[in-house]
């Protein structure tokens, strides 16, 4: 693969956005590199192309294998591992959106339910603080529902749906 400036700017890019999502920028930069290389490629190969230490290749590809966003797979009469990122942006995105959904919804989901149930049972918590916490916890297990109705979608559904913007507020009552 060819570091060209428009790939560069991608995957330094990628690399920066990672960060503020919460990833570390090696890992969201190998698999920035790795969803536009044409062909998989081996850790050697990374190394080279992102200037960063082999053991921060390693640790990183794991970490997205783990994700479930880079998979191993081999090349006939090379014994090294090769690597590549899901190519279809939709599953891109689904695993994305359902690692992120594990690591922080469910948990705070759990929280909030435990919160609901003790801050009822309290006797000199104030109403309204109640309530938010109510209000919160519907909204987190309405956002989670959501989640997995819409993951179920066929991804020629979703981009239909997409492309009807606001247009679909015509369909729901007001």
């Amino acid at each position: 693969m060819k570091m060209t400036p428009a790939v560069e700017k991608y995957v330094l890019h990628w690399g920066e956005m990672g960060t503020r999502w919460g990833t570390n920028r090696t890992v969201a930069q190998i698999q920035a590199l790795l969803y536009l290389s044409p062909s998989p490629l081996h850790a050697d190969e990374i190394v080279d192309l992102l200037s960063v230490a082999r053991s921060n290749v390693s640790t990183s590809i794991r970490e997205l294998q783990s994700y479930g966003l880079v998979r191993m797979t081999h090349v006939l009469g090379d014994r090294r591992d090769y690597f590549e990122s899901i190519h279809d942006v939709w599953e891109l995105f689904r695993v994305i959106i359902e690692q992120r959904k594990q690591r922080e919804l469910n948990p705070t989901l759990a929280m909030l339910r435990g919160c609901a149930a003790e801050v009822d049972a309290e006797q000199d918590a104030d109403p309204v603080t109640k309530q938010r916490i109510k209000n919160m916890l519907e909204f987190i297990e309405s956002t989670s529902g959501w989640y997995e109705q819409i993951s179920a979608i066929p991804t020629s559904t979703l981009t239909k749906l997409m492309a009807l913007g606001s247009k679909i507020t015509k369909l729901v009552k007001k």
